[in-house]
Order: C-alpha cells, then sequence, then structure tokens
C-alpha cells in the first residue's frame, strides 16, 4: 500500500516541499545503516569486541556495494522523474519496468561478484588472523542479499520520482525491527552468533523488498508495476547507467579511498579498530541527512528540467543549499559536543572513546565541506550531468586521500594523521564542483531525451 500523497515539485514554495521529501529520505538511510549499527551493538553485547572488529572491517566494503546500488538507482529517479515532469506517461512506465528488471540483475551480478572475492577483499584490508575467518563468514551470508537491497534502492527510486519519500521508510521501518528481533534470537535463543545475525540482516532485506514490490503493483497512476508488462527497454537502460553508473562511481570513490584509510587504521591494532567502528556508526548516521538534502535536490532538478523550468532549478539549488547549511552547521557541532556519550553508545572503554571522539571531531566536524559537495553533485545529477563530479571526486577525494596516507601518514603514523586526509581531500573538491556548477548553469539547455 502507498501511504501518502505525492510532493508537488513543479508548482509553489521550496524550503518546505524539500524538507518534507528530503526527511523521510533521511530516516530511510539512517534505518538502512542502522541494519548494521544493529549488528555491531547486539554482537558487542552478547559475543565480543572480536565479533565487532570483524563487522566492522566489513562496513567499507558492504558499502562498497551498497554505494553503487544507490547512484545507479539515481539514475532511475532521474529518468523517471524527468519523464514524470515532463507528462510523458507511456515513457514514464516503461522505466518504471525497465528500472526494476536492472536492479534485479545487478544485484544477481554482485551476489556473485561478493562471493567469489570476499577472502580477497578481506586480505586487501590487512584484517587480522584473529577475526579473518568471522569477518569472511560475515561478509559471505551477507552478499546473499544482494537482489534484495538492489531491488530496495530501486524500487525506492521509483516512488522517490514521484515525491513519495514516505513508503520506503514504513517498509524499512518494518524490516529494521525485524532485523532486531532476529538479531536477538540468533545470539540469546539458538546462539548462531554472527552467522545469526549476518542470516537476520538478509531476510530483513528481503522483507523490506517484497513490501515495495508489493506497494508497486498496488499504486495507481505512472509507477504501477505491472509483473506481466515486465520488459527491456534498452534506451531507459542507457539513460539510467549514463546518469547513475557515473553517481554510483563518484560514491564509490568514497569507498574505495576508505578501504585504504581502513588499511592504514588496521595496522594500528585493535582498540583503533573498534574506536574506528564506533565512531564511523555515529558518522554515518549524520551523513544520511547530508545525503538526503543531496538526493532531494537531484530529484526536484530532475522534473522541473523535464518540465523545461531551468529557473526554478536553479530557485531548487538555492533553496537546498541554505538547508544543507544550516543542518551541517548546528548538527556536527551537537556531534562534537556530545561526542564522547555517543560513542558509550556502543563501547565504554576510556581508550576506545578517546580514540574515537578524534575521528568525530575531524570527520563529522567538517561536514560542512562534504555536504557542499553532495549538494553540487545532487543538482548536476538532476540536469543528467553526472560524469564530471565522478571524475573531479576521482581525483580531488580519491587521489588526495591515497596520497596522503602514503606520504603523510607515513611520516606521522596516528589516528589523527589518518583522519586529517577527509578534510584536506574535501576542501579542494568543494572549489572544482563550485566551478564545474557555475560553467555548467551558464550553459545548460533543455533536452528531450526519448521521442
Amino acid at each position: 500500500m502507498v501511504f501518502r500523497r505525492d510532493i508537488d515539485m513543479l508548482h509553489g514554495p521550496l524550503l518546505g516541499p524539500l524538507t518534507a521529501f528530503a526527511l523521510p529520505l533521511a530516516f530511510t538511510a539512517v534505518l538502512q545503516q542502522l541494519f548494521n549499527t544493529a549488528d555491531v551493538f547486539i554482537l558487542g553485547q552478547y559475543v565480543g569486541s572480536n565479533a565487532i572488529a570483524a563487522v566492522g572491517n566489513n562496513l567499507p566494503i558492504i558499502s562498497l556495494f551498497v554505494t553503487l546500488f544507490v547512484g545507479v538507482s539515481l539514475g532511475a529517479n532521474v529518468v523517471i522523474a524527468r519523464c514524470i515532469g515532463g507528462h510523458r506517461l507511456k515513457e514514464t512506465m516503461d522505466a518504471v519496468h525497465t528500472a526494476f528488471l536492472l536492479a534485479l540483475l545487478l544485484g544477481v551480478v554482485l551476489t556473485v561478484i561478493g562471493e567469489l572475492s570476499a577472502r580477497w577483499m578481506l586480505m586487501a584490508l590487512d584484517v587480522p588472523e584473529e577475526v579473518m575467518d568471522s569477518a569472511e563468514l560475515y561478509l559471505r551470508i551477507y552478499m546473499l542479499g544482494m537482489p534484495a537491497i538492489g531491488l530496495y534502492n530501486f524500487e525506492s527510486a521509483i516512488f522517490r520520482s514521484r515525491g513519495n519519500t514516505q513508503t520506503p521508510l514504513y517498509a524499512l521501518a518494518v524490516a529494521s525491527v525485524l532485523n532486531i528481533v532476529l538479531n536477538l534470537f540468533s545470539v540469546t535463543v539458538v546462539d548462531w552468533g554472527i552467522a545469526g545475525v549476518a542470516a537476520a540482516t538478509v531476510v530483513a532485506n528481503y522483507v523490506a523488498a517484497a513490501l515495495l514490490f508489493r506497494a508497486l503493483c498496488e499504486a495507481h497512476g505512472t509507477i504501477h508495476l505491472e509483473p506481466g508488462a515486465l520488459r527491456w527497454h534498452g534506451s531507459y537502460v542507457r539513460e539510467i547507467l549514463r546518469i547513475g553508473l557515473p553517481a554510483g562511481i563518484q560514491g564509490m570513490v568514497f569507498c574505495l579511498s576508505n578501504l585504504v584509510i581502513q588499511a592504514a587504521i588496521n595496522s594500528l591494532g585493535a582498540t583503533v579498530m573498534a574506536a574506528s567502528s564506533a565512531a564511523f556508526i555515529v558518522e554515518i548516521n549524520i551523513y544520511c541527512f547530508m545525503m538526503s538534502f543531496g538526493q532531494a535536490v537531484t530529484t526536484f532538478v530532475g522534473q522541473n528540467y523535464g518540465a523545461a523550468n531551468i529557473e526554478r532549478c536553479r530557485a531548487v539549488f538555492h533553496a537546498g543549499l541554505k538547508l544543507m547549511t544550516t543542518f551541517t552547521i548546528v548538527v556536527p557541532a551537537l556531534a562534537c559536543l556530545f561526542a564522547p556519550q555517543l560513542v558509550a553508545i556502543f563501547d565504554q572503554h576510556p581508550d576506545v572513546i578517546a580514540i574515537a571522539c578524534t575521528r568525530i571531531y575531524y570527520v563529522v566536524g567538517f561536514y560542512i565541506l562534504d555536504g557542499t559537495i553532495e549538494l553540487f553533485s545532487g543538482a548536476l545529477r538532476g540536469y543528467g550531468c553526472s560524469m564530471p563530479p565522478a571524475v573531479i571526486t576521482l581525483v580531488a577525494i580519491c587521489g588526495v586521500r591515497v596520497l596522503w596516507i602514503y606520504t603523510a601518514f607515513v611520516a606521522w603514523p596516528s589516528f589523527a594523521t589518518i583522519m586529517m586526509s577527509y578534510p584536506v581531500s574535501w576542501a579542494p573538491t568543494v572549489i572544482l564542483m563550485a566551478l564545474l556548477y557555475r560553467f555548467y548553469i551558464r550553459n545548460v539547455k533543455v533536452t528531450r531525451v526519448f521521442a
């Protein structure tokens, strides 16, 4: 069932609708992170620190795969939003059915890749031998849920393209409760440990995807999904991938650079690994809200670009910038102020808390830079400009961070040195993104992708 009416992106004020669109999207992303957060918390309470370290070492790898899904699904979001904005009803329905099939195919392909390369990826992170077997077991079970993760993200993108961000939130809320219940059952009743926790997450992901599938089948209008009408339309696949694949690569660049960072963190020992994992949970949940503002701008720009209203597209960006700036000043300040208390939720060891706070100060404290990058990227994707932001990210994010680890960290091998790589890489990226946006917005023209 579909739970709310769609948000009108083409008319009226922008701040309120952008906020109404972004907040459910942010809470949806938080709930997605809660899957892993619940795993870490329950394993820490009932299994032990090695289990936390095993899951923590998997987080960068899992983020790599999930980020690809999120990025490519943004391509579906933009394509469908353009068709809706241009009132091209048949094209909208064709794009919806194509996106569903593409999600299923990508999910199966990534499952196979993940199973074949699980051990290699963990070895590339220099995962310590004492947690390697547990980390591999968790990852292999988790990868079985990739088709469900792919379907859920694409189904969510379909709803977002029409202004509905609440239905995906409700579906994921049900799945999150189920995940926690199954987690507790697996470690306190049947003593399945890390395998049971991973399996519970897989089951919950499939439940979320199934709920959204049912909602799409019951939906009325342009996004209605008819299983018997599923068809592969090459033109839509190409356009979804043209916009979405660079967006996925842009997100994966962050993850790839984080793999290098994780390997450096691992070289500092188990305590640092546990502290970094705890801090990462705090920062990623704050990042979900920043990402939601970027995706809101993507969808609003996409619909208005489809409606050939360039002036409103520009207004969307400026409204989004106001929201992002306010958020990335207030929330990171609170997170830094209460950093010890936040970390203590996951681990109360004094050394872990001290080290984790260092990560929060260096990363979350400079989130205004990362939030601005998200907003520029989101607006450009809404116009269909996806490759240039990905290239900038590759050079200015991944390149700077890798260079920093192999130079500054080698010279000063401390956790603080590693964490400095985040703001050091964000600063030049903001400048390059601003220049790209300024150039693009001066030359943007309305194009019709499909005849």
